[in-house]
């Protein structure tokens, strides 16, 4: 029995060596390197959304011109330069003068849109029959600073409906495009 024992011992002995010399040759001999280069580049982006400019309810008998503010609200990539937001004329104008039309009849509003006070997001609006008007040339828009972030900002749209305007009772509305330009 001891002799079993002993060649067993023997035979397990040796297939341990031959796996361990086995797994000596399959170790490399040697390694090497290469980096793997990654790399972007952000585009200048913007988004742009609104809200209305609604004057309300518009009595030709008082004699009180009316004021109201709508927004633009603008998201760029942070860093952009040479942004500038401006505004259409509208579906009704008539010589660069906005015009509001009758829902159903060929009578219109004249308003005015103008910037305002400052270029900063949520500067007031000027008083009335101040302030500059907003067209849609890069002369005559909103220019605004470099962001120093995605967020997006907030600037009014200041509203200028005048008094004494003789129209039609009814609904008057006018649709104007804001774009930005990057």
């Amino acid at each position: 029995m001891k002799t079993t024992l002993n060649t067993v011992s023997k035979v397990l002995a040796a297939t341990a060596l031959v796996a361990i010399a086995g797994l000596a040759q399959a170790a490399p001999a040697g390694t090497a390197t290469a980096n793997i280069s990654v790399s972007t580049t952000i585009i200048p982006k913007c988004t742009i959304t609104t809200t209305p400019v609604a004057f309300g309810d518009f009595d030709p008998f008082t004699g009180v011109d009316l004021t109201t503010a709508g927004t633009v609200v603008v998201g760029c990539t942070k860093a952009s330069t040479g942004l500038w937001v401006g505004l259409g004329d509208g579906a009704n104008a008539v010589s660069g003068q906005r015009k509001m039309k009758h829902a159903t009849l060929a009578d219109t509003l004249n308003y005015a849109l103008v910037m305002p006070t400052a270029v900063t997001p949520g500067a007031a609006c000027p008083a009335f029959a101040s302030g500059t008007a907003w067209t849609n040339t890069s002369a005559t828009a909103l220019n605004l600073e470099s962001p120093t972030s995605y967020a997006t900002r907030t600037y009014n749209v200041c509203g200028q409906l005048a008094k004494g305007q003789d129209s039609s009772v009814g609904a008057y509305a006018d649709t104007v495009i804001a774009t930005v330009n990057f």
